[in-house]
């Protein structure tokens, strides 16, 4: 069994997502906080640029610059571009890299609570993701893959390794209880990595449940592209709880009511996502399986 010789810790991706930026920060000025016997942790601050500007990304949206092309593709002159550029020198290259585990740290305007973003079906997230579920029972599961489509976030750079996305916390602002949460699961995942290279891998004996996504779902929009209507009340904060066909989706400007009119029921998540209000997300559709762990 290969051991981790090196993890990675990334935060402030985006620059106004001060929860993994500050973590950061943290585990800069007291190391021996994210030390373990057997393996490396490099820590970094993604977007240092946008952090200061407290903004999202200054040009382009950092976590969707790592597909292969981009990465390669010399031409490509945005701040965010040449970043990523780098960030694939010092962790990379993508498919062949020089770390062993990334956790890129997110938050969300959205009600995701504490939840794990997977980007593959590698079965040593999973079995990690499940045991973070086991020990950390309001932790959920979040697998944002899309066949035939190579993925563009940062994390894929490494394929051990996801995003924790935390929330519902405002753009640029702390909130120490989610703070203290993400650096638990931190250390938890820090440890079970440790326990994993020490051949002591801890054993889950139940299924995990995982939120399988399905597609993006834009907001109501008129035919010069602007919204005609919100996420509707009913809705609002129920990020993975089920919604049933007939069920409120979106409440329009002039107090009609768009019902979820497909056949089976969803579980919708990312709901009301302010970041992706310019990438028309008003919400991801995902579908609940269970998997064993």
């Amino acid at each position: 069994m290969e051991k981790f010789r090196q993890v990675a810790i990334v935060g402030g991706t985006h620059g106004n997502e001060f929860t993994g930026a500050y973590l950061i920060k943290k585990f800069d000025n007291f190391p021996e906080l994210v030390k373990r016997p057997s393996f490396k942790t490099l820590v970094m601050l993604a977007n240092p640029q946008a952090f200061q500007a407290n903004r999202r990304y200054l040009d382009k949206d950092l976590n969707r610059c790592f597909s292969i092309e981009d990465l390669n593709n010399s031409l490509g002159s945005s701040y965010e571009e040449n970043r990523a550029r780098f960030i694939n020198q010092i962790l990379g290259p993508k498919g062949n890299p020089q770390v062993d585990f990334i956790m890129d740290l997110h938050s969300s305007t959205a009600n995701m609570g504490l939840s794990i973003i997977l980007l593959d079906d590698n079965p040593f997230n999973i079995k990690l993701a499940a045991y973070l579920s086991s020990i950390q029972p309001t932790v959920k599961i979040y697998s944002w893959i899309e066949p035939e489509k190579e993925s563009f976030f940062l994390n894929s750079i490494c394929d051990k390794g996801f995003g924790i996305e935390v929330g519902p916390i405002p753009q640029g602002t702390l909130q120490a209880t989610l703070f203290q949460k993400t650096e638990e699961l931190i250390h938890a995942i820090l440890d079970y990595l440790e326990k994993y290279n020490q051949g002591e891998i801890p054993q889950v004996s139940h299924s995990v449940t995982i939120y399988q996504h399905l597609k993006v779902v834009d907001y109501p929009k008129n035919e010069d592209g602007e919204i005609e209507g919100m996420i509707h009340p009913q809705l609002q904060g129920r990020d993975y709880e089920e919604l049933k066909p007939g069920e409120p989706l979106f409440l329009t400007f002039d107090g009609k009511t768009i019902y979820y009119e497909e056949e089976s029921s969803v579980y919708p998540v990312f709901i009301n996502e302010a970041a992706y209000y310019e990438k028309g997300i008003a919400m991801c559709f995902t579908r609940k399986k269970q998997v064993s762990g």
